[in-house]
């Protein structure tokens, strides 16, 4: 009996336990699971990123996003277009000389004012100076003799002139110019550095120069023979005209424009005419203007900061 009370009492207690519950409060509380539960569903480090989208925080990260826009400005500086704007400064560095113009083209100072009206005097001339021109002529084979000094009134005149007769040895100057020293020297050094390698390369089967034509050196006159104006560089023995050039062999080779003339004679009488500012201060050739489009103009005029006008 007392078996079968145990059983009946067992089977009580289990048809009681399905609606058994936890009572609703209790020494445990039910918020503890649920926050161990959501803790996880909405982790901390989720939420930064949130944070950093947000409105707020864009000072943090404007740093980073202003370079983004403002470094094109920064390395392209806008200043850079003003060396463009800027006049150019020639390649000898002396911007603060205004171009000089050529030698026969400069206005007339004083203006409108005749040879006679403009009371020159010759420019004297150092003897040392002329005596070692001239050493350097002798040097180069040169053929010259010493003349006079030429008084042409109204500063046309020589202080120290000497007669050229032979540009170098075997290469003549006709007719025989009378110059001052460092006209001739610049002629001589011309002719043996760039003219006489020059034909050599582009007409060798003429057979070399033998023959300067000249069409001027030494005259009283204006410049380009006007009435008003200043004084030629001829009438003080510094400049010489070159008409052409002969040969041995084959015709001469006479100076007249030749930009478009593609051949060797084309070739050669630019080049000399380029070589020509090495020597000389003035350059003028057929491509300069009307008056010199049969002849090089080539002249040593002294011109401030040693300028050098070329065309």
């Amino acid at each position: 009996m007392r078996e079968f009370r145990k059983i009946a009492v067992l089977l009580a207690a289990l048809a009681l336990l399905p609606g058994a519950r936890l009572p609703r409060t209790g020494p445990v509380p039910q918020a503890k699971p649920e926050a161990a539960i959501e803790a996880p569903a909405v982790p901390e480090p989720e939420k930064k990123p949130e944070a950093e989208e947000a409105p707020k925080p864009q000072p943090e990260t404007a740093p980073e996003r202003k370079p983004e826009t403002s470094q094109p400005d920064a390395e392209i500086p806008t200043p850079q277009p003003k060396p463009a704007e800027a006049p150019p400064v020639p390649p000898s560095g002396k911007g603060d000389l205004p171009p000089a113009p050529p030698e026969e083209q400069e206005p007339p100072t004083p203006s409108e004012q005749t040879l006679e009206e403009q009371h020159l005097t010759i420019e004297p001339e150092s003897d040392a100076d002329h005596a070692e021109c001239t050493r350097e002529l002798q040097n180069l084979g040169v053929v010259f003799k010493e003349t006079a000094r030429i008084d042409g009134g109204n500063g046309c005149g020589i202080d120290k002139p000497i007669i050229v007769s032979e540009a170098l040895p075997g290469i003549k100057l006709r007719p025989e110019a009378t110059l001052r020293c460092p006209t001739a020297l610049a002629l001589a050094q011309w002719m043996k550095g760039s003219v006489i390698p020059a034909a050599a390369v582009a007409l060798p089967e003429s057979g070399g120069i033998t023959t300067i034509n000249q069409a001027s050196a030494y005259i009283c006159r204006l410049r380009n023979g006007a009435d008003t104006g200043k004084i030629s560089e001829h009438a003080r023995g510094n400049a010489i005209d070159i008409a052409s050039f002969s040969f041995k062999k084959g015709e001469d080779v006479a100076v007249r424009s030749r930009r478009e003339d593609s051949t060797l004679t084309g070739a050669f009488q630019r080049t000399v005419s380029a070589a020509g500012c090495l020597y000389f201060t003035t350059v003028l050739d057929p491509e300069s203007d009307a008056a010199h489009e049969t002849h090089f103009h080539l002249d040593v005029i002294e011109r401030k900061g040693g300028y050098r006008y070329c065309h």
